[in-house]
């Protein structure tokens, strides 16, 4: 065959595919309808941009197929331009293979009664070769928006973690939360340590573990200490666990138990203030309740702590009594001996002990426990300081 008839029948060829485009189209979307369930349950809006796709993408078929050998397929702007951005977030890579499939399946099935039997080969070809290339191109397109929003969301990520460090949580700091996947509706907690030495792969160290765990997470590096906060939580130090490994040597400090993540400044705040004071007591556990160290953050000068002491120590040990409290105080300031004390107070051993039980009732604290005293002791100077207004 002479070379102006082969380029008559080539043209002829894409005169008729071009022809088929529209139903070949509608009859790919309507294979997508019958096999993929996603499709079908996506919003009709979602649908028609997936429709849009498919008939740039046969049209961009066409257009390249005019000149095959001298033209590098080069689908990317062509198919993938012709849809929203928010496409990407709505399927994902695999999906779009999928669609990639359909598509070319319709094709094969339909090609001959196209162009003929004696030009479906090259055509076929043809296809081949321009889906693969469109496969590269989608894999182009979800790696570099998976990058781009990888940066956006770490930038998004390290203002919400510092806004909640710096007190300046509101509403807004809920809805960006929102935007990095944060659907935790209660049991808030703040951890914060120093990092390791070598950095690299913390935060998605952390990341992973978080939600291997069942947790909501945001976390994150200020300076010198590595932050993460917890969502869906219902025991602050059990969580803190899931994640201490992944913080570097010195303590690690969970704040309290908040409601919500705008209330999360409170829980932060006194983790700060723990990490600021830890050093003060060199054999705390790790990780360790920011409560647990309300002495030493008291004594460093944390005002919310000594607040904290006489309010929820000293003024309910005073309540349950007078007695108690002098019966507390004897025992302190013997040497922590219930005889001393008894012999002090004139009175026998035994009441001695049934007022310490008291105090154990009243604020979960035993005062013959060590550090329970130590607290105590603290709390009972610093009420004597501070006394609480009575409401």
């Amino acid at each position: 065959m002479s070379p102006r008839r082969d380029t008559k029948r080539h043209e002829r060829t894409v005169h008729l595919l071009e022809r088929a485009t529209g139903p070949l189209a509608t009859a790919a979307i309507a294979k997508m309808e019958d096999k993929l369930s996603w499709y079908r349950a996506m919003p009709p809006e979602q649908r028609s941009w997936v429709g849009l796709v498919i008939q740039a993408g046969i049209a961009a078929f066409v257009d390249w197929y005019r000149n095959p050998r001298h033209a590098r397929p080069t689908p990317t702007a062509d198919i993938f331009g012709t849809a929203p951005r928010d496409l990407i977030r709505a399927i994902s890579l695999q999906q779009t293979v999928e669609v990639v499939r359909v598509a070319i399946e319709v094709v094969e099935d339909n090609v001959a009664d196209v162009v003929g039997d004696d030009d479906a080969p090259a055509v076929l070809e043809g296809v081949l070769r321009y889906s693969r290339e469109v496969a590269f191109s989608a894999a182009h397109v979800y790696a570099r928006y998976a990058e781009a929003r990888g940066s956006w969301d770490a930038r998004l990520e390290a203002t919400v973690v510092d806004s909640l460090l710096r007190g300046e949580a509101d509403e807004g700091v809920r809805s960006r939360a929102s935007a990095l996947g944060w659907m935790a509706e209660g049991g808030v907690t703040v951890i914060i340590g120093r990092p390791p030495a070598v950095r690299d792969n913390t935060v998605d160290d952390i990341r992973r573990s978080a939600r291997k765990a069942g947790y909501d997470v945001l976390t994150g590096m200020q300076g010198d200490r590595l932050v993460a906060i917890l969502g869906g939580v219902e025991d602050p130090v059990r969580a803190a666990k899931s994640l201490v490994s992944h913080f570097g040597p010195g303590p690690v400090v969970v704040g309290p138990l908040v409601p919500d993540l705008v209330s999360a400044a409170q829980s932060a705040r006194a983790a700060v203030s723990g990490l600021v004071a830890a050093d003060g007591w060199p054999d705390a556990p790790r990780p360790v309740a920011a409560s647990a160290l309300l002495p030493e953050r008291a004594l460093s000068g944390d005002q919310d702590a000594v607040r904290e002491l006489v309010a929820e120590v000293y003024f309910p040990v005073a309540e349950a009594g007078p007695v108690v409290l002098e019966t507390l105080a004897a025992y302190l300031e013997t040497g922590a001996s219930v005889e001393a004390a008894a012999r002090f107070l004139f009175v026998h051993p035994n009441t001695v002990r049934y007022r310490l039980r008291r105090v154990t009732d009243v604020v979960g604290l035993t005062p013959t426990d060590a550090r329970d005293s130590y607290t105590l002791r603290l709390a009972l100077t610093l009420g004597r300081l501070h006394p609480p207004h009575p409401e």
